[in-house]
């Protein structure tokens, strides 16, 4: 055993109302409330709860306060080596893209090198360190998939060996997320994770970390469903989070229940503000104008909009800023059909090309549908280059996202100059596309989804029942989504 520890220990070494209004209505975080979590460790007495407090927010992301939390650990007791362990582990985000932030992998795997130094008695606790080591090893040729596959299979290992420990059953879970493949349309591993989780929220129902993972594991038209219920208790118990205000909003947005949606990203956009969390507050406004614009309130989506210019200059090499501040005006402007707006639209300075892609597409789309489809060829050819260079960067899902809006853009080119079939065969391969892949939490979905331009497409040219067909296709995948439910009912009534 010993000489494993000092073999990892040296790999670690080398490596309606105003929006103002509706926002006043919804005050949370005093008294500080992050739900309720017990994970034993073998540290000093006096550090236990606040270590309890630590994992409180690293349940729910809260990064950056829960990262604050294990270094005042680590400062009040020295030998402690999962304060350690939980310093590294804020700098692993399971679900978002990196997951590994190359930023901060250097300075996780010296915390990890520590972690191990300190060698804790508790073989749990050296078990818990182990596996985090696997996911920072300094092996350069590791691959980040790969580090996260090992760490899910020692996170497997653990779970088996403590079946009594609720900690090592979420970790778990979570692992399991983190792996989850975003073209797996059975959803194999949510639905492992869920399988772990649904006993343990019923057990468990004030744990952060479970409801949490619940709405990841069911974040999909399939499962939601199934994390209604978590959504529902979520923002109840951690409301000192701004990210457990939101993460219920994931499984409204997936049922439909807009008024649900708006309440909860009401919430968290007020709190992340209050908190500095710039990126959780963009997100939460992003998919806050996504269920505005469902319930045709468009002047408190433009209400959002303003908010959005009015804010400092924007770090567009953070992805998940950098998505919802391009996302969130090509929302409005294409949803309501307003292509002159969309065509004016360009891409935020410095925005990668996965992010610039979506304003790309916006006025690609705007010019088609305005009647310039020589210009909108400008636009589908600049989507293909982008297409191309993430594909050489070995970014596959984004890739095939853009791949989809160039599809799209020249569909509805090709629409514009007459050439009806082959706009149908261009938007209907768009739409196996993007059926075939899952979007990631970054988004609330698809600006509008392909299958919903289908049927668009399909009114279009006086196809009624095709494009009916198209519409119930779409709302089977986003039930509620304002614009499938009004082609919807123009199908119907067609003679």
């Amino acid at each position: 055993m010993i000489s494993r520890w000092r073999a990892l220990l040296f790999l670690l070494a080398s490596a309606g109302m105003s929006h103002a209004q509706e926002m006043h209505d919804h005050d949370h975080g005093v008294p500080e409330k992050l739900g309720t979590v017990s994970f034993p460790i073998s540290c000093m007495a006096s550090v236990q709860q606040p270590f309890n407090r630590a994992v409180a927010l690293l349940h729910s992301f809260a990064y950056g306060p829960a990262q604050k939390a294990f270094r005042d650990v680590a400062a009040k007791d020295p030998k402690c080596a999962m304060a350690h362990w939980g310093i590294a582990m804020t700098d692993f985000h399971p679900v978002w893209q990196p997951a590994l932030p190359p930023e901060t992998f250097a300075a996780a795997q010296k915390e990890m090198q520590e972690a191990v130094r300190l060698q804790p008695a508790a073989e749990r606790e050296r078990q818990y360190i182990h596996a985090l080591a696997l996911l920072y090893a300094a092996d350069p040729k590791l691959k980040p998939e790969q580090r996260t596959m090992a760490y899910e299979e020692a996170m497997a290992k653990l779970a088996k060996d403590h079946p009594e420990d609720v900690e090592a059953q979420v970790f778990y879970a979570v692992a399991l997320l983190s792996n989850a493949s975003m073209s797996d349309k059975t959803h194999a591993r949510q639905k492992q994770a869920v399988t772990i989780l649904e006993p343990l929220f019923r057990k468990y129902p004030d744990h952060p970390g479970i409801a949490h993972y619940m709405i990841h594991a069911c974040d999909s038209a399939e499962l939601a469903q199934h994390g209604l219920d978590a959504a529902r208790k979520y923002a109840d118990i951690a409301p000192s989070a701004s990210h457990a205000l939101h993460m219920p909003s994931h499984i409204f947005t997936r049922m439909g229940l807009w008024d649900d949606s708006i309440r909860s990203n009401l919430a968290s956009e007020k709190a992340a503000r209050a908190q500095g969390d710039l990126m959780g507050e963009l997100h939460a406004m992003d998919y806050l104008v996504y269920a505005y614009v469902q319930t045709g309130r468009d002047a408190q989506a433009r209400q959002v909009l303003a908010e959005l210019k009015a804010l400092p200059r924007l770090d567009m090499t953070n992805f998940a800023i950098a998505y919802a501040a391009a996302a969130m005006p090509v929302r409005v402007a294409v949803e309501e059909a307003h292509w002159d707006e969309a065509a004016a639209i360009s891409p935020p300075s410095g925005a990668p090309d996965a992010v610039a892609a979506i304003s790309v597409w916006a006025k690609g789309l705007g010019l088609a549908r305005s009647g310039h489809p020589d210009q909108a060829d400008v636009q589908a050819a600049r989507l293909r280059a982008m297409e191309a260079r993430l594909r050489t960067s070995g970014d596959m899902y984004w890739a095939d996202q853009t791949g989809i809006l160039a599809t799209e853009v020249a569909a509805w080119t090709a629409q514009a100059r007459g050439k009806g079939a082959g706009a149908v065969a261009l938007l209907s391969d768009a739409a196996e596309k993007e059926d075939a892949l899952e979007k990631r939490p970054v988004t609330p979905g698809p600006i509008v989804p392909a299958r919903e331009q289908l049927g668009e497409l399909m009114l279009e040219q006086n196809k009624p029942g095709p494009a009916l067909a198209a519409f119930q296709d779409a709302l089977a995948q986003a039930p509620g989504r304002a614009g499938a439910l009004r082609g919807e009912a123009k199908a119907k009534a067609a003679p």
